[in-house]
């Protein structure tokens, strides 16, 4: 399977990405956010980091980049599709995603590890996680604060749609401590927290086995690699 990750001006964490796509099993595919061609990916990954420097408001401009036109389309077709943090802004400005992030609640940039809940197990990128399945993952963010309308919000959540939430505190402000959401039909997920920085024992999240060596992000990677392979 490949794996397409889109690098654009300010993007951090691509990189990560594609070391995450490779350790779940998966061939990485570097994507420029100027190109208009896909390069016959499998899937994609909206990395993190602070497109365009975060002007006009975080992901606004990236997702008018010439790429997004294609994402926007093969994510109509059915590609699965990840934002992750600045990714997950993106494909709100696309409208690939309801709802919206604004600026945390306490106004400050936030940086620790974060558990969540797993809500959602059924989609393309958690299927591999047991139901409400307690994980820990990086959360680094200043624009994290999840929102949308009260029908918005009943919707996301009556159907379903609310694919993790945050646990023991939120830390952003977020509606109904929200940390991710899909679309209808599973395959577009958008996560603020880091699900890359905690796939490689060492470098993770500390657990009560040992510190650093968290890995509950892998299963975001490897969960639509197992589901392509079901669908093959």
């Amino acid at each position: 399977m490949r794996i397409g990750v889109v690098t654009f001006p300010g993007s951090l964490d691509d990189r990560d990405a594609q070391r995450a796509i490779r350790l779940a099993g998966a061939e990485p595919v570097a994507l420029w956010h100027g190109e208009h061609d896909l390069h016959g990916v499998d899937a994609i990954v909206l990395p993190g980091g602070f497109s365009y420097g975060d002007y006009l408001r975080c992901g606004a401009i990236a997702s008018l980049s010439p790429i997004m036109a294609e994402v926007i389309d093969a994510a109509n077709k059915g590609m699965p599709v990840l934002g992750i943090c600045n990714g997950f802004q993106m494909l709100t400005e696309a409208h690939l995603l309801e709802g919206g992030l604004i600026r945390n609640e306490a106004g400050a940039f936030i940086c620790r590890d974060q558990r969540l809940r797993i809500e959602n197990n059924s989609t393309d990128w958690t299927n591999g996680f047991t139901d409400k399945q307690e994980i820990t993952i990086p959360l680094k963010n200043g624009e994290g604060g999840f929102i949308a309308s009260a029908d918005t919000l009943a919707r996301l959540e009556g159907e379903g749609r609310v694919i993790a939430r945050y646990l023991d505190v939120n830390p952003n402000g977020s509606l109904n401590d929200i940390a991710g959401v899909t679309n209808a039909r599973g395959n577009v997920v958008g996560l603020m927290p880091h699900p890359e920085h905690a796939v490689e024992p060492g470098f993770g999240p500390d657990t009560a086995l040992a510190m650093r060596s968290g890995v509950d992000g892998l299963a975001f990677f490897t969960s639509v690699i197992e589901r392509a392979l079901v669908n093959a």
